[in-house]
């Protein structure tokens, strides 16, 4: 079974957050850590993975992607304060 992870990467000083989705994370956090992953990543330095969610079909985790891609700010820091309350960078 081939798993799927939606996350949520964000700057150092928390103010500015990516939402997106992989099938591979350890992989795809390298590239976002080594600016080969994503132009907005790269341009605003996001590099911190702050909250992600596992899942088991592709579909699911794209379609959960683009709700979280549409939520505010606001929104989507409440939601990682559930699993990451202070917001600190995970390791995965």
């Amino acid at each position: 079974m081939k798993l799927s992870y939606v996350y949520i990467l964000t700057n150092k000083y928390r103010t500015t957050f990516y939402v997106g989705v992989t099938n591979d994370l350890t992989r795809r956090m390298f590239e976002h850590k080594n600016g080969t992953a994503s132009k907005f990543t790269k341009k605003y330095n996001i590099k911190d993975l702050v909250y992600f969610e596992q899942y088991t079909n592709i579909k699911d985790a794209i379609a959960r992607e683009k709700q979280l891609k549409n939520w505010h700010k606001a929104w989507k820091i409440n939601l990682i304060k559930e699993e990451n309350p202070t917001l600190c960078t995970l390791h995965f």
